[in-house]
């Protein structure tokens, strides 16, 4: 399998609520290994939990890849709007304005996760960039934990940049490295997906 047998579905807010139930079944099997620890912050319904918050937000975006039909790997964001509560718990001082924000200037990408079967494909990648090219912000943020040096070393080859660290104020949540990308991405080989809620696109590459 590689990444170009990949069909991308894109949900907005409503309809990845109505997607929960593939929702969790990509986190069950992309991080069976966190679960398995019992830690309060990765359990399934501390998940589903935190979805649901996110896909309550204005703008919510969800990406879901397919392959032969059957659910791969996932991403989602949505762009922050003011008095956004994304920035609380900021350990790291940062420029003046960093912060600010009005709903066009960043979004928030959440989650990228990929079946651990289906790991080594590019999946990730693709995911990352057919959803962030066609993204209308100047930049994305995300958090990611310092010690997880995969997602680490993947998103400093995506072109991340490491800007400041964050603890949220999710229950158990644990210290996060703050990262940005300048969007617009650069050209992508792909095509994006179709901007129709739901409807497939399969990826060029």
């Amino acid at each position: 399998m590689t990444a170009r047998d990949l069909d991308f579905r894109r949900y907005d807010a409503a309809g990845a609520r109505g997607l929960r139930t593939i929702v969790e079944d990509i986190y069950t099997r992309s991080y069976t290994a966190a679960i398995a620890t019992g830690g309060p912050f990765h359990s399934v319904s501390a998940f589903m939990t935190r979805f649901d918050s996110y896909a309550s937000r204005d703008g919510f975006d969800l990406l879901v890849a397919y392959h032969r039909d059957q659910p791969a790997g996932q991403a989602w964001g949505w762009p922050l709007g003011p008095g956004t509560g994304w920035w609380d718990g900021l350990l790291t001082d940062t420029d003046p304005g960093f912060t600010d924000e009005d709903g066009t200037r960043t979004f928030a990408l959440s989650e990228i996760m990929v079946r651990e079967d289906l790991t080594g494909h590019g999946i990730a990648h693709s995911l990352h960039d057919q959803l962030l090219a066609a993204r209308p912000e100047s930049r994305a943020t995300l958090l990611v934990e310092p010690d997880n040096t995969t997602a680490y070393q993947a998103y400093t080859r995506w072109g991340w940049q490491q800007v400041a660290q964050l603890r949220p104020a999710w229950p158990d949540a644990p210290i996060w490295d703050v990262l940005i990308l300048p969007l617009p991405l650069p050209t992508i080989d792909r095509h994006r997906p179709n901007a129709n809620h739901g409807t497939p696109t399969r990826e060029s590459r």
